[in-house]
């Protein structure tokens, strides 16, 4: 995600006053749609418990050299007390119901000019769209890693040229990654983990662009990633990052898209007719960095197609590490790291293997019977998603000749299956030859019973 700040322009008031690139596509226009009114804004404590005093935003320069000056002379409140958890724990819960307009227009009048939107050039044009709904100025930043798709740089251009504004762009820093890549190369997230690529191109260039704000505004949803975004609120201190104050607390994060669903965005976009990034169209829905994303197969969860090799369950780059919990999996409690929830691939015609049985199977040269073997974590929301069609699999096969069988690989076992199943994220599927020891891993990312049938009967 690039990040990058950006001042908007009075908005007018016909939606027409927007000019758009012919170089980039956008979503087909469904209808018209007429600007509300501004919305009446729920009441809270907040304002009664904070108070402002109205300046020009450049009369008085606080901000270091992380954040770019924003060139406007608008008029903006300017906080100048701490926030308080409390508070926006109480307007989360007033605010829970509201519209994602109503929230933008909230978050832009408590800030002013000390919030921003986190852009990545994805789907989070939506956020930008929401703040010019508004009427009221915004800023907009983005994290340039240098290793975006140029798709969505031209979205970039596309949306400055639209909506009139300039994104604010905050880069890594050049001795770092210069550092990394001589180090280890230009792939080495490929094979120990992307944290410590995104930590220098992301996260370090994030904490330097919200050290010069009180509060930022991002495109997080609860249906994104299964088990790290399914209990975002629409507004929190932010637990991880600081602001221009300094310390816990300083730090205000909105959400004002976390209730909607993906394809309510999709509807919001194609009715406003606002440019979109052209890799939408080639099966992408989550976008990053080029090396880490790829389209998803129909079915497909949207994060699989992000550090696709990779446990599923921690699908964050570090933008968002609060979100994901030490203590729990999607809400389940957790006993020596492994969740309590229910079992899957339930049925009579799929033996449960344990850790010696799987050993045993790795030990053997000559096998009575091929072996047909899903690596599985139950809290996996993929893993659930091929639920079905690996049951009716192991219904085909039943008295085939293949054993299908299930080793669930989370917690403890999770070592011992990285280093010798070949695990990778969850699930794997391995095929055990009669007469090999070496299982090979079933390479592809469709699931269907037809797919994994074809998989079989080429092996066995």
């Amino acid at each position: 995600m690039a990040l990058a700040f950006t001042s908007s322009p009075a908005i007018h008031a016909s939606l027409s006053s927007s000019s758009s690139s012919c170089e980039q596509p956008k979503v087909s226009q469904l209808g018209t749609f007429q600007p509300l009114d501004r919305p009446q804004l729920l009441s809270t404590a907040l304002n009664s418990r904070r108070h402002s005093a109205v300046k020009p935003l450049n009369a008085e320069p606080k901000r270091n050299d992380s954040i770019v000056p924003s060139a406007a002379t608008i008029v903006a409140p300017e906080v100048t007390e701490k926030v308080e958890a409390e508070d926006f724990e109480n307007l989360a819960k007033e605010l829970q119901n509201a519209s994602p307009l109503e929230i933008m227009d909230k978050a832009l009048e408590i800030f002013g000019d000390d919030i921003a939107i986190a852009f990545s050039g994805a789907e989070d044009v939506a956020l930008i769209e929401y703040a010019h709904l508004t009427g009221r100025p915004f800023r907009v930043f983005s994290l340039d890693t240098g290793r975006l798709n140029p798709e969505t740089y031209q979205l970039f251009d596309a949306v400055e040229k639209h909506y009139g504004i300039r994104i604010e762009y905050m880069f890594p820093d050049a001795v770092e990654v210069q550092a990394l890549v001589r180090t280890k190369g230009l792939f080495s997230f490929y094979e120990d983990g992307h944290q410590e690529c995104c930590r220098v191109r992301k996260v370090r260039p994030l904490r330097r662009a919200l050290k010069g704000l009180r509060a930022w505004i991002t495109g997080q949803r609860k249906d994104q990633s299964p088990g790290t975004r399914s209990e975002i609120p629409v507004v929190q201190v932010d637990p991880s990052f600081e602001g221009l104050d300094g310390g816990a607390g300083s730090l205000v994060k909105w959400n004002p898209v976390a209730n909607m669903d993906g394809k309510d965005i999709w509807n919001f976009l194609r009715t406003m007719n606002v440019p979109v990034n052209a890799l939408h169209s080639q099966g992408y829905v989550s976008i990053g960095c080029e090396p880490c994303t790829r389209p998803v197969l129909p079915g497909q969860h949207e994060r699989e197609g992000r550090w696709w090799w990779e446990d599923a369950k921690a699908k964050e780059c570090g933008l968002h590490k609060g979100n994901i919990k030490d203590e729990s999996v999607n809400g389940a409690a957790q006993t020596n790291g492994t969740a309590t929830v229910t079992d899957i691939f339930d049925t009579k015609d799929i033996v449960t293997l344990s850790k010696p049985g799987v050993e045993n199977l790795l030990k053997l040269e000559d096998r009575r019977e091929p072996w047909l073997v899903v690596l599985y974590a139950p809290w996996c929301q993929f893993c659930q998603a091929m639920e079905g069609s690996y049951v009716d699999l192991a219904e085909k096969l039943a008295g085939s000749g293949v054993k299908v069988g299930k080793f669930r690989a989370d917690g403890e076992q999770k070592a011992f299956a990285q280093q010798e199943l070949q695990l990778g994220s969850f699930p794997t599927i391995l095929f055990f030859p009669k007469h090999s020891s070496k299982p090979i891993k079933y390479p592809s990312e469709k699931r269907d019973v037809d797919a994994l049938l074809a998989f079989v009967n080429a092996l066995r």
